[in-house]
């Protein structure tokens, strides 16, 4: 995009103002895009642009096409690679490789999943498969391997790259060595075995773990009936329903949902053998020292050490968090007055709206979707120079009609990518909040040009209807703010290489941009900015904002201690074997980092499905809370909205995605290096009540 085409863009869509709702509330083209359903012009001329612009993705049979269009350019590349000198044109030919994959592959993880006809699904699950089969290839290819060895293995040309080259071809080669690509023929034919092994325990156990189970009709009390979904002669059971009130019902969800899956429980023993049988084979002393290679813990000591600590600092308030749900449930339910685990959640949220009133239905009506975006875009404006646009897809381009597109422009550099957000719930939509990369920016040497990035947003909220526009919860505003954390994560990121793009990082530093935004969705001084009612346009009155903050430290100590006991558990299965089953294990962690009663013949374990996605890094979410704790704190708390401390969090953490070391990338935030027990100490101070926030409900 040109200077004045950029100029005239700005000016456009920042002279527009529309009025919904008897004109008492005017919203910028942000919040009225997403505050009204979309009408888009129907223009059977128009040319079908193919989904994310892709010309030959306007019909399921194109994935065949973009697959074999980027195999031949993959078999080009490799030759290429193989062939030329050791230098940095090396490690741009890796990128361009991984780029020419990753853009089909990417963009087919998502179609798999998220659009409406099953035709495409299926034509992007072949293409998952066919470039997966092809990538586990490539990493055992021994000769594209050497070229790159003979770059690093070269003093005089090793010395010569810089930082971001270096790391981007260390990343490539840790990716060849734990493929076992430094083995010998039979050892790495035997790698390369598990690999696939691997991939097929890996879709089993994520697909059973969301399978429901289901009872005789006969053994549940009649008048419980209708809590289930009922199939025939049987109840179906899908899930834990941790909000019933009725403590029979939380108590039957749990026995039966959790209850052991022989096949199932033989899938997770296998999937957790050929894991520590990969490691070791490539060289590690177990899985959990595998993938904790170049993250901020970096082993699974650190790991273990910091979850050990958490838990003896938290103590006296897990215990007195649970004395309170206690005593709550012998006022509730005199008879049957232990704590269980299926208490835990409808207990803490009890006990949370005794002590502040914060229903959800009070402050909806102040949190419609189109105000939430042009908060985000208020507060992108304000911290980094960057504005939110909307902009019409073109035919073809979304995969669902309610899909809005939105251009990332910032006041200076120009357009910096693409957000599409996927919002609204439909059939067969997955009910997740996550963040898609479909494709990473990169500096195309071949051009000239900077690859954009493209991501997309997937929410699952109601639609709007005439009367009103989507009104959002707290929980589902912070969700929001949560997954733009990732989106801009990916936007204001200028990597010159596609394979360590945006949210292409460490894991444990990977939810730090996320959480640090739900710190920015519960700040009064960022709420005020957005928050008024779709009808009056009223603001949200700040002692609303001051309970819902509070109310989230009630029975926090337990809610941590939980995770705790997830993430020490996640360690275990993935450190050396036990010579015991995951649920002995389970029954074991349980009693030491949780404290409540291990239910007999239930196997949590089964429905864990981040061992999937998250195996051996669950404790990533803690860890990233207190980094996104200590950047609010020392940067942000005084004053939110601070241009100079957004750019300085841009440039240090934000810029860099993977291509510079974790710890690195905070300790230039921080201005210094945190231990282990600072990381700990944020989580614990979280919990500390605000002082102001009594002295305002008392004078409310």
């Amino acid at each position: 995009m040109s200077a004045c085409r950029r100029m005239f863009y700005l000016v456009k869509h920042r002279s527009l103002l529309t009025y919904v709702r008897r004109n008492l509330t005017t919203w910028s083209p942000v919040g009225a895009a997403f505050n009204a359903r979309p009408h888009r012009k129907l223009d059977l001329l128009q040319k079908n642009v193919g989904l994310f612009g892709v010309p030959e993705l306007s019909c399921p049979a194109g994935f065949q096409v973009a697959t074999e269009t980027a195999l031949k350019n993959t078999e080009r590349l490799v030759e290429k690679a193989c062939s030329s000198s050791p230098g940095v044109q090396t490690v741009q030919c890796f990128d361009q490789l991984s780029d020419e994959l990753c853009k089909v592959a990417d963009l087919a993880d998502f179609i798999k999943v998220a659009h409406p006809d099953p035709a495409f699904r299926e034509a992007a699950e072949k293409t998952c498969i066919e470039i997966g089969t092809v990538v586990e290839k490539l990493n055992t290819n021994v000769e594209l391997c050497k070229s790159l060895k003979n770059l690093l293995d070269n003093p005089d040309i090793e010395a010569q790259l810089d930082p971001d080259t270096r790391r981007v071809a260390d990343l490539f080669m840790f990716d060849f060595e734990i493929s076992g690509i430094h083995l010998d023929d039979t050892l790495r034919k035997e790698a390369v075995a598990l690999h696939v092994k691997l991939l097929d325990l890996n879709n089993e156990f994520l697909v059973g773990s969301h399978m429901p189970n289901r009872i005789a009709r006969s053994a549940i009390p009649e008048h419980l009936h209708l809590n289930f979904a009922t199939e025939g002669s049987f109840i179906q059971i899908g899930g834990l329903h941790a909000d019933s009130p009725n403590d029979l019902v939380r108590e039957i969800a749990y026995r039966i949902y959790l209850y052991p899956n022989a096949e199932l429980m033989g899938c997770l023993e296998e999937l957790l053998k050929c894991r520590y049988k990969l490691a070791t084979l490539v060289g590690y002393e177990s899985f959990g020292h595998r993938a904790l290679k170049g993250t901020m813990a970096k082993t699974p000591e650190t790991v273990m050490s910091f979850l050990q600590l958490l838990t003896d600092k938290l103590s006296d308030r897990t215990a007195k968090d649970f004395k309170m749900m206690r005593d709550m449930k012998k006022k509730l339910s005199p008879r049957h007055s232990e704590l269980m685990p299926w208490d835990h959640p409808y207990l803490s949220g009890v006990l949370r709206a005794e002590r502040y009133n914060i229903e959800p239905s009070l402050y909806s009506p102040y949190l419609s979707l189109g105000s939430c975006m042009e908060g985000l875009n208020n507060l992108f404006s304000q911290l980094y120079g960057v504005s939110l646009m909307s902009e019409q897809p073109r035919a073809g381009e979304v995969w669902s009609e309610d899909v809005r597109k939105l251009a990332v422009v910032h006041e200076t550099e120009g357009l910096l990518g693409y957000i599409y957000c996927d919002f609204f719930h439909r059939q067969d939509k997955p009910h997740q909040d996550c963040h898609f990369t479909i494709r990473g920016g990169r500096q195309c040497q071949e051009t000239g040009q900077y690859q954009l990035p493209v991501v997309v947003l997937m929410l699952s909220l109601p639609h709007p209807t005439k009367g009103a526009p989507t009104l959002l919860t707290p929980g589902m505003m912070e969700n929001l703010f949560h997954e733009m954390g990732h989106a801009m994560h990916s936007m204001l990121g200028r990597t010159r290489y596609q394979h360590v793009t945006g949210t292409r990082c460490a894991t444990d530093f990977a939810e730090v941009p996320s959480i640090l935004m739900e710190y920015f969705a519960t700040d009064y001084r960022v709420i005020s900015q957005f928050a008024r009612h779709y009808e009056t346009g009223k603001p949200l009155p700040e002692s609303m904002v001051a309970r819902l903050c509070e109310s989230k430290k009630v029975c926090g100590a337990a809610d941590t201690q939980l995770q705790i006991f997830y993430a020490v558990l996640d360690q275990i299965y993935h450190s050396e074997p036990q010579n015991r089953s995951t649920t002995e294990i389970l029954k074991d962690m349980q009693q030491k980092f949780y404290g409540l009663p291990y239910a007999p013949n239930t196997a949590w374990q089964l429905r864990f499905s981040h061992l999937i996605g998250y195996g051996a890094k669950y404790y990533s979410y803690l860890m990233s809370r207190a980094v996104a704790s200590m950047v609010w704190k020392q940067c942000f708390i005084e004053d939110p909205l601070n241009r100079e401390m957004g750019e300085r969090y841009r440039r240090e953490m934000l810029a860099h995605g993977g291509a510079k070391e974790p710890m690195l990338m905070v300790e230039g935030m921080l201005q210094r290096r945190p231990t282990i027990g600072d990381f700990v100490d944020a989580l614990v101070s979280e919990l500390n009540p605000n002082f102001e926030t009594f002295i305002m409900d008392s004078e409310g």
